[in-house]
């Protein structure tokens, strides 16, 4: 028997094991994880090299059922199957986000612990920020994640200031920290790259102390007739009990949380019982409110490439390029309230002008300029990183469309289903094509993006879609060719299905520990508040429970 069972060992359930073993040495800690140790696979360390883990046995390989919103075509949701989770491929991007959206957060769940100001000192803890001179009131200096900016790293790519005077036409301004909690505007891109290599989860938070069990499935948490947590039953029929009072944490991540939950009769009674499964708790909002970024990727063909703009050609390179991504900035914009308004209502009635997603302004899109192409085959273009070309980006930060996961079967090795509901709402069509329409301006009408590119790749059989392109053009572009972010959140959502100490609602000593608790969107990449919430995690359980 033992103190905590971990069941998931992704970013969230390494950090929180660590840090429990770390803070008291005395806990007996088992970590469970379904994937094994990555330790010493040839294509992690280097981050170009997460091409080669996409549909390799690292990836539970998802496929979303067809959506409805886009065309009728599924969309490839790829989750991480290893020790570290999403650290071991995701694209590094350290990207805090909005003090707005923390406080959407803290206001909905009623408790300060997870405003902005409540997960600063975790968002400290979690880094060792790249610039000594930095604001300590906002950023930490020894923590496990070294982060580093494009400056940082000593990288200078050529159209570096052509590019921050293209993102000038927006009318924003350059800052010099975006991580501040205050990002809108032009700025470095920050990366958690150490010297340009990966830093996974298990490295950066060791689990010496802990017991891990890797290649090893969790089928469901075993809950007495007293409705408490007492242990785990995995796939192969053993069990694994905590001590009494012992906690069974749950940290398998936004698509197989609620799966686990659901497996073991926490759920929706109706639907579990479609699979066998006799309820224990009544929990109906398990695997709801899924949420997620969609992105749209759009190509360019340059105007000059015999000038080593980009990645392919022979004349691309300099001084420290290895040491991340082929970018200079990044860029976080409003949009106009009036015409967003127009769309919330169409979708809620009629809403209030201090309605939340209209308010100071909200972080509504982000958006990237890359010096190289890739994935332009999920739009049917094939385009070789041979110097010629580069690529843009923009996501939709705050989308309300809300999705589902739902049980496949009663076996723990089945695939959940999973249903992200993507561009369901005319607010997150609106965003969208705010976006397209902001990227059309600026590579086509202005002296910058002119004199950069001579065309966009367009898609077969679609319309070119170019400054006088209609609603209904732009949204059959994003319907063919829009996909995720891969940040999904909120299946087990704050205020749904845990409360504001993590613990799920009618089960005593159970909680989730992941990216299932965000209760909404965040205009961040996941990594950053993923690692925030485990720290917090392992103050909120030593506090309460040991």
């Amino acid at each position: 028997m033992t103190d905590i069972i971990i069941v998931g060992g992704g970013t969230a359930g390494v950090v929180l094991a660590s840090r429990l073993h770390q803070h008291k040495p005395e806990l007996s800690i088992v970590l469970i994880e379904a994937g094994s140790d990555v330790t010493g696979h040839p294509h992690i360390a280097t981050p170009a090299d997460a091409a080669f883990l996409h549909f390799s046995d690292l990836d539970w390989k998802y496929m979303t059922v067809p959506q409805k919103h886009l065309n009728g075509a599924p969309r490839y949701n790829c989750a991480v199957k290893g020790l570290s989770g999403g650290t071991i491929i995701n694209s590094g991007g350290w990207i805090r986000g909005d003090v707005l959206d923390y406080e959407e957060w803290a206001r909905e769940v009623k408790d300060e612990r997870w405003s902005y100001n409540g997960l600063l000192p975790y968002f400290k803890r979690s880094e060792k920020h790249f610039d000594a001179d930095g604001d300590p009131a906002q950023h930490g200096f020894d923590g496990p994640i070294v982060t580093a900016s494009v400056s940082s790293s000593g990288r200078k790519f050529p159209l570096r200031d052509t590019i921050f005077k293209l993102w000038s036409h927006l009318g924003l301004q350059h800052i010099p920290d975006a991580n501040n909690g205050h990002p809108q505007g032009i700025t470095d891109l920050v990366e958690n790259w150490k010297d340009g290599k990966r830093q996974i989860a298990s490295d950066a938070y060791p689990l010496g102390g802990v017991k891990v069990l890797t290649d090893t499935l969790v089928r469901r948490i075993i809950i007495n007739d007293d409705k408490v947590a007492v242990g785990v039953e995995l796939a192969s029929g053993e069990i694994h009990m905590v001590k009494k009072g012992g906690q069974v944490v749950v940290s398998a991540g936004a698509y197989r949380t609620p799966q686990i939950l659901q497996l073991s009769g926490i759920g929706d009674s109706t639907h579990l019982s479609q699979h066998g499964i006799t309820t224990t708790v009544e929990l109906p909002q398990v695997g709801t409110n899924l949420h997620d970024h969609l992105l749209l990727y759009r190509y360019w063909k340059l105007r000059y490439p015999e000038k080593g703009l980009a990645a392919g050609s022979p004349l691309f390179g300099g001084p420290n390029f290895e040491k991340g991504g082929p970018v200079d900035w990044l860029v976080t914009t409003p949009i106009p309230t009036a015409p967003l308004k127009a769309a919330l209502e169409k979708d809620e009635g009629q809403v209030p002008d201090d309605h939340p997603l209209l308010k100071s302004p909200r972080s509504h899109l982000e958006m990237i300029l890359l010096y190289a192409v890739f994935g332009a085959e999920a739009q049917g273009l094939q385009i070789p990183m041979d110097g010629n070309s580069i690529m843009t980006y923009y996501m939709g930060c705050l989308p309300t469309s809300r999705g589902s996961i739902t049980l496949s079967s009663n076996d723990p090795s089945a695939p959940p289903v999973i249903d992200p509901n993507y561009y369901a709402t005319e607010t997150d069509k609106h965003v969208m094509r705010e976006g397209f329409r902001m990227h059309s301006q600026l590579m086509l009408d202005t002296p910058e993006g002119k004199e950069l590119v001579a065309e966009e790749y367009t898609p077969p059989g679609l319309v070119s879609a170019g400054l006088d392109a209609s609603d209904e053009q732009i949204d059959e572009r994003i319907k063919f060719g829009a996909s995720t972010t891969f940040h999904p959140g909120g299946t087990a959502a704050m205020g749904k299905v845990v409360d504001g100490s993590l613990k799920v609602y009618g089960v005593k000593n159970l909680r989730v520990v992941d990216a299932s608790v965000i209760p909404q969107p965040l205009a961040s990449h996941y990594q950053v508040i993923v690692y925030a919430i485990a720290e917090q995690a392992a103050d909120i359980i030593l506090g309460e429970d040991f």
